[in-house]
């Protein structure tokens, strides 16, 4: 990563960006549009993907429509999505635990956005590396290359898994690295990326590799947070409620048919998005269906001890301006 200014300004650009796009009817689908019907727009958090299933699915079915409202989806650049709905340029967002934080702790121009649904109930993500690189457990990267965004959590999660596994994190070469194509890296100058197992992992399964993979959650409690939330702006949510309430109401009922229909909801996303992998997206699929909502009593909540556990574990290691507890998202709105 750059110096906080190059951050900052790259912030600026990415808001500035994404309203323009917004704004010029920049989008990837949208529903039938029919008289009465509330227009919302919905940014994704990256290229569609199984994590959006459920928003296709509502969208594809007919749910929103029924629920009165005309959706289009809206791919904003690389990190803006979470901006592009902080300055009203879309309605709802699919972001991360991880980013949410740190914009809603600010001590001042906190961002007004709050989460208001978990896509998937515990965190998919973790550590890829072949098999021969030997990496079985955190303390095995040590002397090993792994891949880094360069941000303070990616090196503060890493130290920690290390280090509380008798291993010498100043020993890990801390490589920096934005590849966004996973298999690729780790065939060529680094031994292990983190990834997020639904896709880059079944991927890896998909290409015939030996591979070992850490994950977060399963480490350690305190990394099993939510990744990826849907979030709505909060001054929105507070004077729309019961649209809130209703736009919730047909998104999980598009989760519910992606949990029971896999299948059928692989098809649905490969229509939307026809560049994607068949294999790919039918094998992922399968893998989320029963991750979305595991043992959650209803799709999209958020377990509030795990949510402010994460924020504590944060701000203890002086990710977060301020000590915000649990704050951030609220299970209000769901169904």
């Amino acid at each position: 990563m750059g110096t906080r200014i190059n951050v900052l300004t790259r912030t600026l650009l990415c808001v500035t960006a994404a309203l323009a796009l917004a704004s010029a009817g920049c989008e990837r689908k949208r529903a039938d549009t029919g008289k009465g019907l509330e227009p919302v727009r919905a940014a994704l958090d990256w290229t569609p993907n199984t994590n959006h299933t459920g928003l296709y699915a509502a969208l594809e079915n007919g749910y929103f429509a029924e629920a009165g409202f005309s959706v289009t989806i809206i791919q904003p650049p690389e990190d803006g999505a979470l901006l592009l709905t902080a300055a009203g340029g879309a309605e709802y967002a699919f972001d991360f635990q991880e980013s949410l934080g740190p914009a809603i702790a600010r001590k001042t121009d906190a961002l007004p956005v709050i989460a208001v649904a978990a896509v998937i109930d515990h965190n998919t993500s973790g550590i890829m590396s072949l098999s021969l690189s030997k990496i079985e457990r955190p303390r095995d990267l040590a002397g090993k290359r792994f891949a880094s965004w360069g941000t303070p959590l990616v090196t503060a999660i890493i130290r920690d898994i290390v280090e509380e596994d008798g291993g010498d994190f100043n020993a890990v070469k801390m490589i920096p690295n934005n590849a966004t194509d996973a298999i690729s890296a780790l065939q060529t100058d680094i031994d292990a990326i983190w990834i997020y197992y639904a896709w880059d992992g079944i991927n890896a399964n998909l290409a015939g590799l030996d591979i070992n993979y850490i994950d977060f959650g399963a480490v350690n409690s305190l990394f099993d947070f939510y990744t990826p939330v849907l979030v709505t702006n909060s001054d929105y949510a507070a004077a729309n409620g019961d649209s809130v309430k209703k736009f919730m109401a047909a998104l999980s009922k598009g989760y519910q048919y992606a949990i029971d229909n896999p299948q059928k909801a692989a098809d649905i996303l490969l229509k939307h998005a026809p560049e994607l992998d068949r294999d790919l997206v039918y094998k992922s699929q399968e893998y989320l269906a029963g991750r979305y909502r595991a043992e959650s009593p209803r799709w999209g909540e958020i377990d509030e001890g795990r949510w402010g556990a994460f924020y504590r574990w944060m701000y203890k290691e002086g990710l977060l301006e301020r000590d915000i507890g649990a704050a951030g998202f609220t299970n209000e709105f769901l169904p």
